[in-house]
């Protein structure tokens, strides 16, 4: 690397812009290939569609064999021949699992998941850039994504064939498999995330038997996450695909889903990067308060124990959060909580920061929680009255002039 002068040293806007360009002359990482001990020159195999039908099923586990072959894509000159005949191969074998019937024979299966396990399986690289921010950063797209994408598309398709048989898949579709699915989803190219939330979903739907893995192993990502690392690139989709899986519990909720809510999602409220998952996140919590409304006090006390103290943003969509809450709470729920509650939402409305103060204002907004307000006006009242009386006077932006409506109306 050249050598940086002192004035450069000093100058973060510098510093920033050469890790944006160093990071642009880098976004092609690969961690697909595998040096292999001679190159191997593909021939095309003939269509599948052409076949007699009593050749299609060995010659659908030639191409099979076939797309086991990986190439360096680093190199963009050699193995082109070859490169592009496994692609049209990778083509053809998503065409053939989906149009047809009948081709998903026992005898495929493990060699499909042979196929899908070479080409996907890998260690993911390092970070090209130490600051990484996915907020502002561009990623690092995987170079083999022209093959990479087609296999996992094709998983997709073969999860989805009518002819699919989970009694069978569950040999070679295991513990090891999905712990390996896992962990590509810190694969910072979001194409690859995508992919992989929709496998795992059809997964989870199609083996009962690895469901109670799948919520352990998800555990333990956002716990070490939360407490070690502080670094996942796939916490948003996990939680994408938490938030259907809480959809679907039964009644009473188990001790172990609770358990989860209290000490796992709640803590991820901490993250330093909780704008890139909040939604995901919020959206999670919501659907336990709604399948079970004795949860709400210990989450809006957890919340109200994390709320962020230096971070405006964070506030911002902490507060965000409490409105979702607020809007599917029971009147009986909100009795708990609603003297803590608005000593910090008071607090919020007297924020100096305008957008603090703003959100937490919006909140007068919404007729659910002002007819709670109402409901209650003697126990909060005195917490609100004197930051409201305040504010409504002395500060300079109208939107605190919509207080004085509220003031009128409960003085």
């Amino acid at each position: 690397m050249s050598a940086i002068s002192a004035s450069e040293k000093v100058d973060g806007f510098t510093r920033k812009s050469m890790r944006k360009a160093q990071k642009q002359r880098k976004s092609q990482g690969s961690s697909q290939y595998r040096t292999q001990s001679a190159p191997v020159e593909l021939s095309p195999l003939p269509q599948l569609k052409d076949a007699p039908s009593t050749e299609q099923q060995e010659l659908f586990t030639q191409k099979l064999q076939q797309c086991c072959m990986l190439f360096d894509f680093f190199d963009s000159v050699t193995d082109l021949k070859s490169k592009e005949i496994k692609r049209a191969t990778l083509n053809e074998l998503v065409d053939y699992v989906s149009t047809n019937r009948g081709v998903l024979v026992e005898s495929t299966y493990p060699e499909i998941t042979n196929m899908i396990s070479t080409n996907i399986f890998r260690s993911l690289p390092p970070s090209d850039n130490p600051d990484f921010d996915p907020e502002e950063d561009e990623p690092t797209l995987e170079a083999a994504w022209p093959h990479i994408q087609l296999v996992y598309e094709f998983l997709l398709r073969f999860l989805e064939n009518p002819d699919f048989q989970p009694s069978i898949a569950k040999r070679y579709i295991d513990q090891k498999f999905v712990l390996q699915l896992l962990e590509l989803f810190d694969s910072e190219d979001p194409r690859e995330r995508d992919f992989l939330k929709t496998i795992l979903h059809r997964i989870y739907g199609k083996f009962l038997g690895l469901r109670a893995f799948i919520r352990k192993q998800i555990n333990n990502i956002f716990l070490r996450f939360v407490y070690e690392t502080e670094h996942f690139n796939g916490v948003a989709e996990l939680l994408e695909i938490l938030g259907s899986i809480i959809n679907g519990f039964a009644l009473p909720l188990k001790a172990e889903h609770k358990q989860f809510l209290m000490k796992v999602l709640i803590p991820l409220h901490t993250a330093k990067g909780l704008a890139l998952f909040h939604a995901q996140l919020a959206y999670c919590v919501v659907q336990f308060l709604e399948k079970d409304p004795t949860l709400t006090e210990p989450v809006i006390r957890g919340l109200l124990k994390f709320w962020p103290k230096t971070c405006s943003q964070k506030e911002v969509m902490f507060l965000g959060e409490i409105e979702e809450i607020l809007d599917v709470i029971e009147p009986t729920q909100f009795k708990k909580i609603q003297e803590p509650l608005f000593k910090q939402i008071s607090r919020c409305v007297a924020n100096p920061h305008f957008q603090v103060a703003e959100r937490a204002l919006y909140f007068w907004n919404n007729e659910y929680i002002l007819s709670l307000i109402e409901e209650n006006i003697d126990k909060i009242l005195p917490i609100m009255f004197g930051n409201l009386y305040r504010i409504s006077k002395e500060h300079w932006n109208p939107i605190y002039f919509n207080l004085r409506l509220f003031l009128d109306v409960t003085v």
